[in-house]
Protein backbone atom coordinates (compact mmCIF):
# COMPACT_ATOMS: atom_id res chain seq x y z
CA UNK A 1 0.00 0.00 0.00
CA UNK A 2 2.82 2.34 0.94
CA UNK A 3 4.55 1.62 -2.35
CA UNK A 4 1.33 2.31 -4.24
CA UNK A 5 0.83 5.66 -2.48
CA UNK A 6 4.42 6.67 -3.17
CA UNK A 7 4.01 5.85 -6.85
CA UNK A 8 0.74 7.78 -6.94
CA UNK A 9 2.35 10.87 -5.38
CA UNK A 10 5.27 10.69 -7.82
CA UNK A 11 2.92 10.36 -10.79
CA UNK A 12 0.84 13.33 -9.59
CA UNK A 13 3.97 15.43 -9.01
CA UNK A 14 5.33 14.63 -12.47
CA UNK A 15 2.02 15.60 -14.09
CA UNK A 16 2.08 18.93 -12.25
CA UNK A 17 5.63 19.68 -13.43
CA UNK A 18 4.78 18.62 -16.97
CA UNK A 19 2.12 21.33 -17.10
CA UNK A 20 4.34 24.17 -15.86
CA UNK A 21 5.15 26.75 -18.54
CA UNK A 22 7.90 29.29 -17.93
CA UNK A 23 8.75 32.35 -20.02
CA UNK A 24 11.76 32.12 -22.32
CA UNK A 25 14.75 34.39 -21.59
CA UNK A 26 14.89 35.19 -25.32
CA UNK A 27 11.25 35.12 -26.48
CA UNK A 28 10.27 34.27 -30.03
CA UNK A 29 9.11 36.96 -32.43
CA UNK A 30 7.35 36.63 -35.78
CA UNK A 31 6.77 39.70 -37.93
CA UNK A 32 5.32 40.10 -41.41
CA UNK A 33 5.66 43.15 -43.61
CA UNK A 34 4.45 43.94 -47.12
CA UNK A 35 6.84 45.82 -49.40
CA UNK A 36 5.06 46.69 -52.61
CA UNK A 37 3.48 43.37 -53.62
CA UNK A 38 6.02 41.21 -51.77
CA UNK A 39 5.52 39.70 -48.32
CA UNK A 40 8.48 39.39 -45.97
CA UNK A 41 8.37 37.35 -42.75
CA UNK A 42 11.04 37.35 -40.04
CA UNK A 43 11.16 34.71 -37.28
CA UNK A 44 13.78 35.08 -34.56
CA UNK A 45 14.45 34.99 -30.82
CA UNK A 46 15.08 38.25 -28.94
CA UNK A 47 17.82 38.29 -26.28
CA UNK A 48 18.14 41.29 -23.96
CA UNK A 49 21.25 43.11 -22.75
CA UNK A 50 20.32 42.91 -19.04
CA UNK A 51 23.10 45.27 -18.01
CA UNK A 52 25.75 43.50 -20.07
CA UNK A 53 27.94 45.03 -22.75
CA UNK A 54 26.71 43.42 -25.96
CA UNK A 55 28.99 43.93 -28.96
CA UNK A 56 32.63 43.11 -28.31
CA UNK A 57 31.59 41.16 -25.21
CA UNK A 58 28.38 39.11 -25.20
CA UNK A 59 28.62 39.04 -29.00
CA UNK A 60 32.35 38.97 -29.86
CA UNK A 61 33.75 40.97 -32.74
CA UNK A 62 35.06 39.19 -35.83
CA UNK A 63 33.17 35.96 -35.09
CA UNK A 64 30.08 34.63 -36.82
CA UNK A 65 26.88 35.14 -34.87
CA UNK A 66 23.48 33.52 -35.22
CA UNK A 67 21.98 37.06 -35.22
CA UNK A 68 19.62 36.24 -32.41
CA UNK A 69 19.27 33.39 -29.94
CA UNK A 70 18.12 29.77 -29.89
CA UNK A 71 17.10 28.58 -33.37
CA UNK A 72 18.07 30.22 -36.65
CA UNK A 73 16.88 33.69 -37.42
CA UNK A 74 14.89 33.06 -40.61
CA UNK A 75 13.71 35.55 -43.21
CA UNK A 76 11.19 34.51 -45.87
CA UNK A 77 10.47 36.33 -49.14
CA UNK A 78 7.33 35.64 -51.17
CA UNK A 79 9.01 36.92 -54.35
CA UNK A 80 12.51 37.15 -55.76
CA UNK A 81 14.50 40.07 -54.32
CA UNK A 82 17.94 41.64 -54.55
CA UNK A 83 20.25 41.94 -51.54
CA UNK A 84 22.64 44.70 -52.42
CA UNK A 85 23.06 43.76 -56.08
CA UNK A 86 22.80 40.00 -55.53
CA UNK A 87 19.73 38.16 -56.79
CA UNK A 88 17.91 36.05 -54.21
CA UNK A 89 15.09 33.70 -55.12
CA UNK A 90 11.79 33.59 -53.25
CA UNK A 91 12.09 31.34 -50.21
CA UNK A 92 13.45 31.13 -46.65
CA UNK A 93 16.99 31.88 -45.52
CA UNK A 94 18.88 31.85 -42.24
CA UNK A 95 20.45 35.21 -41.37
CA UNK A 96 23.98 35.13 -39.93
CA UNK A 97 26.41 37.96 -39.34
CA UNK A 98 29.97 38.81 -38.37
CA UNK A 99 29.86 42.01 -36.30
CA UNK A 100 32.81 44.38 -36.12
CA UNK A 101 33.21 47.89 -34.75
CA UNK A 102 32.94 49.68 -38.10
CA UNK A 103 30.93 47.26 -40.24
CA UNK A 104 29.19 43.89 -40.34
CA UNK A 105 29.15 41.08 -42.82
CA UNK A 106 25.56 39.80 -43.14
CA UNK A 107 24.98 36.37 -44.69
CA UNK A 108 21.84 34.83 -46.19
CA UNK A 109 22.23 31.06 -45.83
CA UNK A 110 20.00 28.59 -47.63
CA UNK A 111 20.22 25.84 -44.97
CA UNK A 112 17.68 26.84 -42.31
CA UNK A 113 17.67 23.62 -40.25
CA UNK A 114 20.57 24.46 -37.93
CA UNK A 115 20.19 25.32 -34.27
CA UNK A 116 22.16 28.52 -34.25
CA UNK A 117 25.40 28.36 -36.23
CA UNK A 118 25.97 25.38 -38.52
CA UNK A 119 28.40 22.80 -37.12
CA UNK A 120 30.29 23.09 -40.40
CA UNK A 121 30.03 26.34 -42.32
CA UNK A 122 29.27 25.69 -46.00
CA UNK A 123 30.29 28.56 -48.28
CA UNK A 124 28.14 27.06 -51.04
CA UNK A 125 25.07 27.62 -48.84
CA UNK A 126 25.76 31.38 -48.71
CA UNK A 127 23.47 32.74 -51.41
CA UNK A 128 24.12 36.41 -50.61
CA UNK A 129 26.53 38.38 -48.44
CA UNK A 130 26.78 42.12 -47.89
CA UNK A 131 29.09 44.31 -45.86
CA UNK A 132 27.18 47.16 -44.23
CA UNK A 133 28.39 50.03 -42.03
CA UNK A 134 27.60 50.28 -38.33
CA UNK A 135 25.34 53.16 -37.29
CA UNK A 136 25.54 54.45 -33.72
CA UNK A 137 22.22 55.09 -32.02
CA UNK A 138 21.64 57.84 -29.46
CA UNK A 139 19.29 55.62 -27.48
CA UNK A 140 19.56 52.21 -25.88
CA UNK A 141 17.89 49.21 -27.54
CA UNK A 142 17.58 46.78 -24.63
CA UNK A 143 16.21 43.85 -26.64
CA UNK A 144 17.45 42.74 -30.06
CA UNK A 145 15.17 44.05 -32.81
CA UNK A 146 15.11 42.81 -36.41
CA UNK A 147 12.57 44.35 -38.75
CA UNK A 148 12.06 46.19 -42.02
CA UNK A 149 12.30 49.96 -42.19
CA UNK A 150 12.78 52.79 -44.70
CA UNK A 151 9.86 51.31 -46.63
CA UNK A 152 9.25 52.36 -50.23
CA UNK A 153 7.19 50.72 -52.97
CA UNK A 154 10.19 48.74 -54.18
CA UNK A 155 12.82 49.06 -51.46
CA UNK A 156 13.33 48.46 -47.75
CA UNK A 157 16.12 48.04 -45.23
CA UNK A 158 16.53 44.98 -43.03
CA UNK A 159 17.36 46.73 -39.76
CA UNK A 160 19.21 44.88 -36.98
CA UNK A 161 19.36 46.93 -33.77
CA UNK A 162 20.71 46.14 -30.32
CA UNK A 163 22.37 48.13 -27.57
CA UNK A 164 23.37 51.38 -29.33
CA UNK A 165 24.20 49.76 -32.65
CA UNK A 166 22.20 49.37 -35.86
CA UNK A 167 23.04 47.97 -39.27
CA UNK A 168 20.82 48.21 -42.35
CA UNK A 169 20.82 45.76 -45.25
CA UNK A 170 19.29 47.26 -48.43
CA UNK A 171 16.76 45.02 -50.20
CA UNK A 172 15.16 45.70 -53.58
CA UNK A 173 11.81 44.23 -54.60
CA UNK A 174 10.42 43.60 -58.13
CA UNK A 175 7.33 45.73 -57.53
CA UNK A 176 7.28 47.37 -60.93
CA UNK A 177 7.62 44.03 -62.75
CA UNK A 178 4.78 42.55 -60.69
CA UNK A 179 2.50 45.55 -61.21
CA UNK A 180 3.17 45.68 -64.94
CA UNK A 181 2.46 41.97 -65.20
CA UNK A 182 -0.86 42.58 -63.47
CA UNK A 183 -1.65 45.66 -65.58
CA UNK A 184 -0.95 43.82 -68.83
CA UNK A 185 -3.09 40.89 -67.71
CA UNK A 186 -6.18 42.95 -66.85
CA UNK A 187 -6.10 45.50 -69.66
CA UNK A 188 -7.87 43.10 -72.01
CA UNK A 189 -11.11 43.79 -70.11
CA UNK A 190 -10.48 46.33 -67.36
CA UNK A 191 -12.99 47.69 -64.89
CA UNK A 192 -13.12 51.32 -63.75
CA UNK A 193 -11.14 50.34 -60.64
CA UNK A 194 -8.52 48.59 -62.77
CA UNK A 195 -8.03 51.78 -64.79
CA UNK A 196 -7.95 53.81 -61.57
CA UNK A 197 -5.40 51.59 -59.79
CA UNK A 198 -3.15 51.42 -62.86
CA UNK A 199 -3.27 55.18 -63.36
CA UNK A 200 -2.43 55.87 -59.72
CA UNK A 201 0.49 53.46 -59.84
CA UNK A 202 1.85 55.22 -62.92
CA UNK A 203 1.50 58.56 -61.14
CA UNK A 204 3.24 57.42 -57.95
CA UNK A 205 5.97 55.56 -59.84
CA UNK A 206 6.54 58.58 -62.13
CA UNK A 207 5.95 56.48 -65.22
CA UNK A 208 4.11 57.48 -68.44
CA UNK A 209 1.81 60.31 -67.29
CA UNK A 210 0.01 60.46 -70.63
CA UNK A 211 -0.94 56.82 -70.19
CA UNK A 212 -1.97 57.51 -66.58
CA UNK A 213 -4.20 60.36 -67.76
CA UNK A 214 -5.72 58.20 -70.50
CA UNK A 215 -6.50 55.35 -68.11
CA UNK A 216 -7.98 57.67 -65.50
CA UNK A 217 -10.27 59.29 -68.05
CA UNK A 218 -11.38 55.89 -69.34
CA UNK A 219 -12.12 54.70 -65.82
CA UNK A 220 -14.07 57.85 -64.95
CA UNK A 221 -16.08 57.57 -68.17
CA UNK A 222 -17.33 54.18 -66.99
CA UNK A 223 -18.83 55.66 -63.81
CA UNK A 224 -22.16 57.45 -63.66
CA UNK A 225 -21.26 59.03 -60.31
CA UNK A 226 -17.68 60.26 -60.04
CA UNK A 227 -16.26 59.53 -56.54
CA UNK A 228 -14.52 62.54 -55.05
CA UNK A 229 -11.48 60.48 -54.04
CA UNK A 230 -11.00 59.40 -57.66
CA UNK A 231 -11.44 62.98 -58.85
CA UNK A 232 -8.76 63.98 -56.36
CA UNK A 233 -6.26 61.58 -57.93
CA UNK A 234 -7.31 62.62 -61.42
CA UNK A 235 -6.58 66.25 -60.55
CA UNK A 236 -3.09 65.25 -59.37
CA UNK A 237 -2.43 63.44 -62.65
CA UNK A 238 -3.51 66.50 -64.63
CA UNK A 239 -1.26 68.70 -62.49
CA UNK A 240 1.72 66.36 -62.89
CA UNK A 241 1.09 66.39 -66.64
CA UNK A 242 1.12 70.22 -66.73
CA UNK A 243 -2.61 70.54 -67.43
CA UNK A 244 -3.37 73.11 -64.79
CA UNK A 245 -6.84 74.13 -65.97
CA UNK A 246 -8.07 70.53 -65.96
CA UNK A 247 -6.41 69.95 -62.59
CA UNK A 248 -8.24 72.93 -61.07
CA UNK A 249 -11.58 71.98 -62.60
CA UNK A 250 -11.34 68.41 -61.33
CA UNK A 251 -10.10 69.47 -57.88
CA UNK A 252 -13.10 71.79 -57.54
CA UNK A 253 -15.42 68.89 -58.37
CA UNK A 254 -13.62 66.71 -55.82
CA UNK A 255 -13.88 69.47 -53.22
CA UNK A 256 -17.63 69.78 -53.77
CA UNK A 257 -18.05 66.02 -53.38
CA UNK A 258 -15.89 65.97 -50.25
CA UNK A 259 -17.93 68.78 -48.68
CA UNK A 260 -21.15 66.94 -49.46
CA UNK A 261 -19.74 63.78 -47.84
CA UNK A 262 -18.32 65.72 -44.89
CA UNK A 263 -14.81 64.37 -45.48
CA UNK A 264 -12.49 66.90 -43.84
CA UNK A 265 -9.29 65.24 -45.08
CA UNK A 266 -10.23 65.54 -48.74
CA UNK A 267 -11.62 69.03 -48.20
CA UNK A 268 -8.24 70.16 -46.87
CA UNK A 269 -6.20 68.34 -49.54
CA UNK A 270 -8.25 69.87 -52.35
CA UNK A 271 -8.22 73.34 -50.82
CA UNK A 272 -4.44 73.15 -50.39
CA UNK A 273 -3.96 72.04 -54.00
CA UNK A 274 -6.25 74.75 -55.37
CA UNK A 275 -4.31 77.32 -53.39
CA UNK A 276 -1.02 75.90 -54.71
CA UNK A 277 -2.34 76.04 -58.27
CA UNK A 278 -3.57 79.62 -57.79
CA UNK A 279 -7.14 78.70 -58.59
CA UNK A 280 -9.68 81.53 -58.68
Amino acid sequence: MKTFLTALVLTFSMSIFAQVEAPQPSPNSNTTQMVGLSEVSIAYSRPSAKGRAVFGNLVPYNKRWRTGANENTIITFSTDVEIGEQALEAGSYAVYSTPNKESWDVFFYEDTDNWGLPKTWNEDAVVAMVNVPVKSLNHMVETLSIDLGALQMDKAHLQISWEKTMVEVPISFPTDDLVMESVNAIMSGPSANDYFDSAIYYLNANKDLNKAEEWMEKGMAMLEVKPFWMQRQQSLIYAANDKKDKAIETAKASLAGAKKAGNSDYIKMNEDSLKEWNAK
